[in-house]
């Protein structure tokens, strides 16, 4: 697999490389030793979620305030999505920068992130499967809302029409009232990341 930090510092694109016969093609979607050596993140997965939507679907904006280290790694497993990291760390040198990214399940690309980034997705396809590893168990009350539609993140959404959201994700505050709130996660300086790792299997 190959490890690419994004523009937004801390977090990954994490992108196969199949080997394929007449049978099909196999990959390595995740592993420890290679996404710890290659981002610096620590990653044992103690949670692993998964999330079916209909086209038109937005969840989010989440990110977690505890704990620091969480991190978590996103995979489109069926269809498609448009998927968005937001960087939401009170600090941070990008703050309020979001990375947009389409994940498909024929291609296995993956995202990479520690749970202070927002994270939010649209489903592009009725049927969506996307698959969560998580290295750190949920935690009620940790998770921070930010509405994905706030004109200040100015999020390239590509919405043919209003979205389909949960009632707790279209009453979430804007970034400047999570912001004044005091509930967003605060930015630390990551250990520097290796270079970008390319291993065949």
């Amino acid at each position: 697999m190959r490890i690419d930090e994004t523009g937004i510092p801390g977090t990954w694109r994490i992108s196969p490389e199949p080997l394929g016969d007449e049978r099909g093609h196999f990959f390595e979607a995740a592993k420890e030793s290679v996404l710890t050596a290659g981002t610096g993140l620590p990653f044992t997965v103690r949670q692993v979620n998964n999330s079916v939507s209909r086209r038109g679907v937005l969840r989010g904006l989440h990110c977690n305030d505890v704990p620091a280290d969480a991190s978590k790694l996103v995979t489109c497993v069926r269809g498609s999505i448009l998927d968005v990291m937001v960087d939401l760390r009170v600090g941070s040198p990008t703050f309020g920068r979001h990375q947009a990214t389409r994940l498909s399940a024929g291609e296995g690309t993956a995202l990479y992130m520690p749970g202070s980034i927002g994270h939010a997705f649209l489903a592009l396809e009725d049927g969506t499967c996307v698959n969560y590893l998580l290295s750190a168990e949920y935690v009620p009350g940790a998770m921070v809302d930010i509405d994905a539609l706030d004109p200040e993140l100015g999020i390239p959404w590509e919405l043919d029409g209003p979205p389909v959201r949960s009632a707790k994700d279209a009453a979430a505050p804007s970034l400047a009232e999570a912001l004044a709130s005091g509930r967003l996660p605060h930015f630390t300086p990551a250990r520097p990341a290796k270079e970008a790792l390319s291993h065949a299997r």
